[in-house]
């Protein structure tokens, strides 16, 4: 396991720096100038001579090669560069604003799977009763619905019909500290908009699994051998119907990103969602790339992650083949 760990993660180097170079060279293509962005409404008034001056103190005036890697550079030290658009250390930027997508993310993946698992065992037990029929429905209808119109009607309901949820940001209106309590209220609506966008793909990954694995012999014999259905159901039918949903896990984790950002978005999640929006649209190269870079990495780690959850569940996978 330690091996291939190592090798996935050696191998993940030169993607990185592909991905960063990339980011680098859709930016320099992109009509938006980095350094009117920076400038702002005083860039309307200011000379030619001043956004001269300001292109070559932003280094924007730099062939497109050289700007990769001064970056990259100063990258491996642990240099991310400022951001021009949030006038800070890229570093400072993520910091403050990673941890709550995290947040976010793991508690939505969290409700994905446990929920999807849970409805996937009782939809194969029962397959083409009401249940089944019924979750499996609601399932496809939901892989079509986009994450924020899915934010946009719980905000409707919830908040504005019911009042019984708040409708965005991470505290009350008007208080000045952040409080367990605030959080995990403002946290319900979004982790669950953005679990339920993820759920249908864990819930028919489960569900067809357990159900192929309850026609198997291994799972007939148990029940020939007089085994309760709650021990077959659960001992047998769910540990190789989890199987394909691990491998699930990873192919999950873009999609579970772009979620993120439509989600923060609406709710006014403190997150990344707002810095991503503002490098892309101010060609703000340090914090694009690092954002790019931060994505591409948790990807990488989530298919690393379920091919390591793959192979601990069935030890008829070889790690080192």
């Amino acid at each position: 396991m330690a091996r291939m760990a190592g090798r996935r993660t050696l191998s993940a180097a030169p993607v990185l720096l592909v991905v960063t170079f990339g980011v680098f060279a859709v930016a320099a293509m992109s009509p938006f100038d980095p350094v009117k962005a920076y400038a702002g409404t005083a860039g309307l008034t200011a000379s030619q001579e001043q956004l001269d001056q300001l292109r070559a103190n932003l280094g924007a005036d730099q062939p497109l090669v050289a700007r990769w890697w001064g970056w990259l550079t100063s990258a491996l030290t642990g240099d991310l560069g400022t951001s021009a658009v949030m006038r800070q250390p890229v570093a400072d930027v993520i910091a403050e604003r990673v941890g709550w997508s995290a947040l976010l993310a793991g508690c939505a993946f969290a409700v994905a799977v446990l929920a999807g698992t849970a409805l996937g065992v009782l939809a194969a037990r029962r397959q083409g009763g009401w249940l089944d029929r019924c979750v499996s429905s609601l399932a496809y209808t939901l892989e079509a619905a986009p994450a924020f119109w899915l934010g946009l009607l719980a905000i409707w309901f919830f908040s504005v019909r019911l009042g019984v949820l708040p409708a965005g940001g991470l505290t009350d209106a008007g208080s000045d500290t952040v409080t367990f309590g605030q959080v995990a209220s403002h946290l319900v609506l979004p982790a669950l908009v953005l679990g339920i966008s993820q759920l249908p793909w864990f819930f028919l990954y489960v569900r067809q699994g357990v159900a192929d694995a309850l026609e198997e012999d291994p799972v007939r014999g148990a029940r020939a051998r007089g085994l309760a259905e709650r021990t077959v159901l659960l001992g047998h039918g769910l540990r190789s119907g989890m199987l394909p949903m691990l491998t699930l896990i990873g192919s999950r984790v873009p999609e579970l990103i772009t979620g993120a950002l439509l989600v923060e978005t609406v709710f006014s999640w403190p997150g990344i969602a707002a810095a991503t929006v503002q490098a892309a649209t101010s060609v703000d190269f340090p914090l694009l790339a690092a954002l790019t870079v931060l994505a591409t990495a948790a990807v990488l780690a989530g298919n690393l992650l379920s091919d390591l959850l793959y192979g601990l569940a069935d030890p008829r996978v070889g790690f080192d083949g």
